[in-house]
C-alpha cells in the first residue's frame, strides 16, 4: 500500500446502506443536525457579501428550506443539496444530488459557498475532502462545517469496553473515533483555507436508557461503521451488561442517563489576494505594554522584583 494513502477507518457502503435505511424518518431524528446548522447559517449571516451559487453536503432534508427562510437566504442565489445516499437524496429540497464527499463532482471554482452540516466524520480522507471543497470554492468563496468531535458518546465508549472486557477478557472498538477542534483548524489550514477557525458545542441529551439512546443513534444513521469493526455481532448479554454500567455511572438522579454529543464547528475561506493578511513578525509599531499600561519585563526579569 502506497504510504501516502490514507487509512481507511470507516466502511462508507455499510454507511450510504445505514443512511439509506434511515431515510424515511430521518427528519424525526435530526435534531443535532438541526442545532449544528442554525449555527452554520448564523455564520453566513455574518458574512456581509453573497454567494451566486451554493452546496449543502450532508445534513438531511429540510436545510436548504431552512436557510432560504432566514435572512442569509437572500445571500444566495442558486443553492444544491446533497447527500451520499441515494434515498436521503431522494427527500431532499431540488435541486438534489447524491455524492460521495470524498469524490467531489463539483468543478474547480463552480462555487461561492460550502456548506457542510454533517457527516464530515464519516470522511476516510478529511484533509483530502477539505482540499476538494476548496478547490471547488471561486476565490474568496465561504466554507462552514461541522461535525462530532473527539468526546462524542464517550459515556457509551468507556461502558461498552468495560462491559465487553468483563465478559470476554478482552475490548473492541466499537464506537467511532472522531475529530477534535485543534485537529480541525490545523485541517482546515493544511488544506489550504484563509483565516481558518473551530470552536466546540457540547450537547448533553438525556434518555430513558441505553436502549433509547442506541434506537437515536439509529435515526439518525449515526451506529458506527468502522472497517476494522468486531465482526461477531455484539450479544444481549454485553448490551445487557453496558446497560448497567451505564445506568450506574451516567445516570441523573431521576435514573436518566446522560449522552454527551461534541459537535465541532469549523469555517474558512477560499484564498483572495485582498484578504487581510497577519502582519510580519517585528513589524509592530507599538508596545504591548504600553497599551496595557504595564511596565515590560524582560524573559530573564523574575515577576515581583
Amino acid at each position: 500500500m502506497n504510504s501516502d494513502t490514507p487509512p481507511r477507518l470507516f466502511d462508507r457502503t455499510l454507511l450510504r446502506t445505514r443512511r439509506n435505511r434511515a431515510a424515511a424518518r430521518l427528519a424525526d431524528y435530526n435534531f443535532l443536525v438541526r442545532r449544528a446548522f442554525d449555527d452554520i447559517c448564523d455564520r453566513v449571516e455574518s458574512v456581509t457579501r453573497d454567494f451566486e451559487r451554493g452546496a449543502i453536503l450532508g445534513g438531511g432534508p429540510g436545510l436548504a428550506d431552512e436557510l432560504t427562510a432566514r435572512p442569509a437566504g437572500g445571500k444566495i442565489g442558486w443553492l444544491a443539496s446533497a447527500d451520499l445516499s441515494p434515498q436521503v437524496a431522494e427527500t431532499l429540497d431540488r435541486p438534489a444530488l447524491a455524492l460521495d464527499e470524498e469524490a467531489l463532482p463539483f468543478a474547480e471554482e463552480s462555487l461561492d459557498l460550502v456548506l457542510a452540516p454533517w457527516g464530515l466524520h464519516w470522511t476516510n480522507d478529511l484533509p483530502g475532502v477539505l482540499v476538494q471543497i476548496n478547490h471547488a470554492l471561486k476565490p474568496d468563496g465561504f466554507f462552514a462545517a461541522s461535525m462530532l468531535g473527539g468526546s462524542t458518546l464517550n459515556e457509551l465508549r468507556r461502558c461498552l469496553m468495560t462491559a465487553e472486557s468483563e465478559l470476554t477478557g478482552g475490548a473492541s472498538a466499537r464506537v467511532s473515533p472522531y475529530a477534535g477542534t485543534f485537529d480541525m483548524a490545523a485541517l482546515m489550514q493544511r488544506a489550504g483555507f484563509a483565516m481558518p477557525v473551530a470552536d466546540i458545542d457540547r450537547v448533553t441529551v438525556r434518555y430513558n436508557n441505553l436502549f433509547a439512546l442506541m434506537a437515536d443513534l439509529r435515526g439518525m444513521g449515526e451506529t458506527s461503521v468502522l472497517a476494522d469493526r468486531p465482526r461477531n455481532p455484539a450479544t444481549r448479554a454485553l448490551f445487557m451488561r453496558t446497560a448497567e454500567l451505564y445506568a450506574q455511572q451516567f445516570a441523573d438522579e431521576d435514573g436518566r442517563i446522560r449522552a454527551t454529543f461534541e459537535i465541532v464547528h469549523a469555517a474558512g475561506w477560499a484564498p483572495h489576494p485582498d484578504q487581510p493578511k497577519p502582519k510580519r513578525p517585528g513589524s509592530a509599531t507599538h508596545r504591548l505594554a504600553d497599551a496595557l499600561g504595564v511596565r515590560e519585563q524582560s524573559l530573564g526579569e523574575k515577576a515581583g522584583r
